[in-house]
């Protein structure tokens, strides 16, 4: 990339974006989803030559996508279960994100105290396998800690009982800001993408799935897009996808995604001043517990709940809120209650069904899984974020395979680096630290271009960053500048209320169209309100 071009790549001209899509009538691929999965297919499918557009009824990463606990891990619970195979991807894959995004992914130090004498040497067998299985992709050593080298670290985790704790590596991210970059660079290798423009229907000929039609939701302008290929990448509203591409069958398709419900709560620095996360492997239900520094705030989390209706903006339940709070309590000294929570935010997973339908998601799988209908709709869906380029390869294999597409090469993406990381600069980024320019990596130079770059609105947030996200990176709404191309609506809900009105100003300035301010006034009561029940 040309640092010193007088615009940045990839200018998000949503006019222009639509009058290409509609010029070029027809595309070896369409996807429908503008997640990891389907942001990630879309970038392999590119760059290996393929023509792509790429369907997202929201805004890019709105979804479970935006919503993960910014882990890029190996998934030390799935060695637990015994899940080695998942475990070497994975850990091999957390070191492809890293490289390709330094300015958005970092390597991250956990701690995971121990209180009883067969803790120490239990989970350091079991840790030391996970750092073993990594290889040459291992981000540091694992180690025991003693009790004192522990508090120094972690000063607020409770004392009473530690006899010390287990030091590993893994890696954290900003999620909805990476799908991002893999948007981008995805258009930089010419793939057409559209935020807010729903799918209608699936087209067919002669039974078979052979184009879409689509709606641009600000317009209300609908037309029909052709192509060798359709991919339901829509996450937990696949089977929902599913169901509307064979609306003659008899009964609707058997549902492969059981949704589980994981909440997070935001609360302030104070309650863990510490770079490093805590972990605890076994809470009183048998869960994870996680306290992880990011962007100047502490996430704890999660929870693993059923949930049977699907929901653009899922709501924490009290028990789940109370379940953290209280399993947080036993191991920090000073602990956080209700009236200290910045933010609640909730995703769904969709995880795989098994064939036997199950109520108990901890024991459903969080691999992949492709599959197409009888009219040769792609399905994909299952995983997780870190793997999202493994899924996004097996799917282009399976399309092929499958016939759908003409075979074009292997991946291209094991080492690629995405926009914001390509001008080879050493990108220094601590995720623990409050958001900033360093967010845009080699990019930062662009906003000191753009109005209002010394205009700042909320700490870390300037009218340039506001402008930026409008011009180059498809931001619509007051949401996705305040929840997505910054953080802050995950960060501080009440804050985040407070910039309503100037955000909005300033990007309907940009974008001419509703910034939506209210509907985003009343999702930012949702994230700060504590639900009675």
């Amino acid at each position: 990339m040309n640092t010193t071009s007088s615009v940045p790549p990839l200018a998000s001209d949503r006019t222009k974006i639509i009058r290409e899509i509609q010029s070029a009538h027809h595309f070896d691929l369409v996807i429908i989803g503008g997640g990891a999965t389907g942001l990630g297919i879309a970038l392999d499918a590119a760059t290996r030559g393929y023509s792509v557009a790429l369907f997202e009824r929201f805004d890019f990463a709105k979804g479970t996508s935006s919503r993960s606990t910014k882990l890029v891990h190996g998934g030390v619970r799935y060695l637990a279960q015994g899940n080695v195979s998942l475990v070497r991807e994975a850990l091999h894959e957390r070191s492809t994100v890293l490289h390709s995004a330094p300015h958005l992914a970092q390597p991250l130090s956990f701690l995971m105290p121990c209180y009883r004498s067969w803790q120490i040497p239990f989970y350091w067998t079991g840790l030391k396998l996970y750092d073993s299985l990594s290889g040459s992709h291992s981000l540091g050593k694992t180690k025991i800690l003693n009790r004192s080298q522990t508090k120094s670290i972690l000063p607020n985790v409770r004392s009473e009982g530690l006899t010390g704790s287990i030091q590993y590596w893994d890696g954290q991210f900003d999620d909805a800001r990476l799908a991002l970059a893999i948007a981008r660079t995805a258009a930089q290798n010419g793939a057409k993408l559209l935020n807010y423009c729903e799918v209608l229907a699936i087209e067919h000929v002669n039974g078979k799935a052979r184009g879409a039609l689509v709606k641009d939701l600000e317009s209300g302008q609908s037309w029909s897009v052709q192509a060798d290929c359709i991919v339901n990448a829509t996450g937990v509203w696949v089977d929902e996808l599913r169901s509307k591409d064979d609306q003659s069958a008899q009964r609707a398709p058997q549902p492969m995604v059981a949704p589980s419900q994981g909440i997070h709560l935001t609360v302030d620095r104070s309650f863990m001043k510490s770079n490093h996360a805590l972990i605890i492997p076994k809470t009183s239900d048998g869960r994870v517990l996680f306290a992880v520094p990011w962007l100047g705030k502490i996430i704890l989390g999660t929870t693993d709940t059923p949930r049977h209706e699907v929901q653009i903006e899922p709501r924490a339940l009290k028990n789940e809120i109370d379940f953290i709070l209280r399993e947080s309590a036993n191991y920090l000294e000073q602990a956080p209650g209700t009236e200290d929570i910045r933010s609640i935010w909730v995703g769904l997973r969709p995880l795989v069904k098994p064939t036997g339908d199950s109520e108990n998601t901890k024991s459903i799988s969080r691999e992949h899984t492709i599959v197409n209908s009888p009219s040769g709709l792609v399905t994909v869906t299952g995983g997780k974020w870190t793997t999202y380029r493994v899924m996004a390869d097996d799917a282009i294999k399976h399309c092929v395979k499958s016939g759908l597409l003409d075979y074009k090469g292997e991946t291209r993406t094991t080492r690629i680096l995405m926009v914001g990381s390509q001008s080879g600069a050493t990108i220094a980024r601590n995720l623990a630290e409050p958001p900033g320019l360093t967010s845009y990596g080699d990019e930062k130079s662009w906003l000191a271009n753009l109005p209002g770059h010394d205009h700042l609105i909320a700490d870390g947030l300037t009218e340039s960053m506001i402008r930026f996200a409008a011009r180059y990176e498809y931001a619509r709404t007051v949401e996705d500048i305040l929840a997505r191309r910054h953080r802050m609506l995950f960060l501080d809900a009440r804050l985040a209320e407070q910039c309503i009105d100037e955000v909005s100003s300033i990007l309907q300035a940009e974008t001419g169209v509703d910034p939506q301010a209210e509907s985003f006034r009343q999702l930012c009561e949702q994230y700060r309100t504590i639900p009675n029940h």
